[in-house]
């Protein structure tokens, strides 16, 4: 509110000046004639209907055109005629600088003829009147929704009801400027007023309305007034500190306030008659204004985070200089290009200036708005709501850009589609090139979120080894390559139809292209080889990703996909990349089920039942064990007597489990049959070398024994 008071009294105060001649250059006395006559009343009036100003100015636009006609249409010619335009221009604004004592002397005489004996004072005392007014019926309307905004101040745990309930702020905010509006504008209009008091005033409390539009706005966004961090993670929709938010929002409350009481101010002097040079003298004035706020935000500018290690805090001063430095030269030179006339150029720079951060700032709000407290969010939880918000915004400010270049390029986009010139074919294929490629990024991102959802429902995954579980590795080993060839048709499609929208006939470019990739096709046999093997491979499913599969010398865990190549990560941990033309025959060893078989060696006196009893308990106990019972298809137990050994008798154990979990489940039950056959006395047979003899033989090994042995060792 202190923001729009100022702004209003630094407009009014223009129109105070002009009534009782205040301006410190032109303090000169006024000449002590009466009212004007009637006849100069008469012509004043009439010089400010609508209509004759409207065809005075037509009349200096058409000399304007005709003197450009009437020059060579060369390159040299065109230079010379912007040169002397510039030129003319300048010295017009220079002209119109001593004038402007006697432009604001008969403005006054205009403003006291109008006024009817109203003082300047009175002028703003009224205006005044009717904003607190409107400020009253405001503070109404904020008491009595009070319990309102308490309830819309609660987190929302759902997408849709957390969009509604910043809707509905937004809302109340909105409804109580309209009020605001309402009770000033609509109060000060419901009396009948002279037409210049009624311009100038409703110009100011137009400004004001809009200001507070603005201001609206700044705070649903930024929430400077919050202090609570739980409330700033709730409501603030770009993420940065409190002290940020206010260093913003002031800035803001600044420049669009500045900027509109300028623009009412300026539009109150044609109302009282300045000439448009005049006009124009005082608006590049106020424009100095608007450059110093952008010059201070540009150096001032808070750090995007809170805290810093001292490296990344001198990181950000040097880049700071230098973004500060190269962004004052922008702003000077675009103050400059309005100065000179060259408004085409003025507002293509500050288009091309603004859009892109107002593209960043749009993002990051809509994901904030749909996302969590933090912004921040895993790519496969991204939701369609904020890619359509997201992109939803930035085609309203692409096509805002474009509208608002065709005004000031005063090109009339309806009547452009029944010419058919060469300009106007390039400038329709611009446009349609632009709107083909917002929706191919569109059609893009949904898309691509789509697939990103699903392949993160997929990494969650149903019970191991089920159908379920079976259809999530399908997906994830075929949704990544659908995602890369969907981008590649989007984005050659888009290609094509930007190239036609621009008049390129692209029927002989898809013939080249096909008699190119038929040129390609015989010449790299083996590419085309491994992309159509890798095709029917997994038309096939042979593999998924996540499962271990074998190929001749390769073999390990398939990791990722390409269009000609696979990954295979061997179990020791490295890579192979190889191409599918190479694969040929493929042992997947991760698929349903696996059954593993393994013997044993006992000795000859074991006794085999009691052996195929202990194996079997074993078997059943760790399938009723939590740890080992869902890899368990079907439980351990002995098959019989595999065959009669030289030193051992071999048994043969088997069991059914889910694929890679075998190995576990093995080193298990060795252990356990090594503990049971311990605790019943069976053992487990090896090869042993027994040396047996009598006689004088044995006798010769006894005294080589006593012979070897040291001296003095006990018998």
């Amino acid at each position: 509110m202190f923001v729009m008071s100022a702004g209003l009294l630094y407009g009014l105060a223009i129109v105070l000046c002009v009534l009782t001649g205040l301006l410190p250059a032109y303090a000169q006395p006024a000449p002590s004639a009466g009212a004007p006559p009637a006849q100069v009343r008469q012509l004043l009036d009439l010089m400010q209907d609508p209509v004759v100003r409207a065809w005075a100015d037509e009349q200096q636009e058409s000399k304007i055109v005709t003197a450009a006609s009437d020059a060579p249409t060369t390159t040299s010619g065109m230079m010379t005629r912007r040169i002397t335009n510039l030129q003319e221009h300048l010295a017009s604004l220079a002209a119109a600088v001593p004038r402007l004592h006697d432009e604001f002397r008969q403005a006054r005489l205009r403003l006291l003829g109008e006024l009817r004996g109203r003082s300047g004072s009175a002028v703003l005392i009224l205006a005044a009147a009717f904003l607190a007014l409107g400020g009253g019926s405001e503070w109404i309307f904020r008491r009595a929704s009070s319990q309102v905004r308490v309830g819309l101040s609660h987190p929302e745990a759902t997408v849709s009801r957390r969009l509604r309930t910043l809707a509905a702020r937004l809302g109340i905010d909105a409804s109580g400027v309209l009020i605001f509006a309402f009770g000033s504008i609509g109060a000060f209009l419901a009396f009948d007023w002279p037409q210049i008091l009624q311009q100038i005033v409703v110009a100011y409390l137009a400004a004001a309305v809009v200001l507070r539009l603005a201001l609206v706005g700044g705070r649903f966004v930024l929430a400077p007034t919050l202090k609570a961090s739980d409330e700033i993670e709730r409501l603030r929709l770009i993420p940065m500190g409190t002290e940020a938010a206010r260093f913003w929002m002031w800035r803001l409350g600044l420049f669009v306030g500045w900027f509109t009481f300028g623009w009412a101010s300026v539009d109150v002097l044609r109302v009282i008659g300045f000439s448009p040079e005049a006009r124009m003298v005082v608006a590049y004035a106020l424009g100095l204004g608007l450059l110093a706020i952008a010059l201070n935000v540009a150096w001032t500018r808070p750090r995007p985070v809170s805290e810093a290690s001292p490296g990344e805090v001198a990181s950000w001063q040097v880049s700071h200089m230098v973004g500060a430095g190269l962004l004052s030269i922008c702003l000077v030179l675009l103050w400059g290009l309005w100065v000179a006339g060259l408004t085409g150029l003025f507002w293509l720079g500050t288009v091309a200036l603004l859009l892109p951060a107002a593209i960043r700032v749009a993002e990051r709000v809509a994901h904030r708005a749909v996302g969590t407290p933090d912004g921040s969010a895993a790519p496969g939880e991204r939701s369609l709501t904020a890619v359509y918000l997201d992109r939803g915004v930035r085609a309203l400010l692409i096509v805002g850009a474009v509208l608002l270049l065709a005004h000031v390029w005063r090109i009339d986009l309806v009547e452009m589609t029944s010419r058919d010139t060469l300009p106007t074919r390039l400038l329709r294929g611009v446009l349609s090139s632009v709107v083909i490629l917002l929706v191919a990024d569109l059609v893009w991102q949904v898309t691509k979120t789509l697939i990103d959802r699903r392949l993160a429902q997929t990494e969650v995954g149903a019970a191991q080894g089920g159908e379920a579980a079976s259809r999530q590795a399908r997906l994830r080993t075929l949704l990544p390559i659908f995602r890369n060839v969907l981008f590649a048709v989007v984005a050659v499609v888009a290609v094509l139809m930007v190239l036609s929208a621009l008049g390129v006939q692209i029927g002989p470019l898809i013939a080249g292209a096909g008699v190119v990739g038929v040129a390609v096709g015989f010449g790299s046999q083996t590419l085309v080889k491994d992309i159509i093997s890798g095709v029917f491979y997994l038309l096939d499913d042979a593999f998924r990703v996540g499962e271990y599969i074998q190929s001749g010398s390769y073999k390990g865990t398939v990791e990722s996909f390409s269009l000609r190549s696979v990954k295979l990560r061997h179990h020791r941990g490295p890579v192979y990349t190889v191409p599918f033309g190479q694969l040929g025959a493929v042992q997947n060893m991760s698929r349903d089920w696996v059954i593993d078989k393994f013997e044993i060696s006992v000795t000859y006196d074991t006794d085999l039942e009691k052996a195929r009893k202990l194996i079997k308990r074993i078997g059943q106990e760790m399938a009723e064990d939590p740890a080992f019972a869902p890899n368990i298809i079907e439980p351990l137990k002995m098959q019989g007597v595999e065959q009669f050994g030289e030193y051992a008798i071999k048994i043969r154990c088997k069991m059914t489990a889910r694929p890679g979990e075998q190995f576990v489940i093995r080193r298990k039950a060795f252990a356990r049959i090594k503990q049971a056959f311990d605790e019943n006395g069976i053992r487990f047979a090896f090869p042993t070398v027994q040396v047996a003899s009598g006689g004088e033989t044995a006798a010769a090994a006894f005294e080589g024994l006593h012979l070897v042995k040291p001296p003095g060792a006990a018998e």
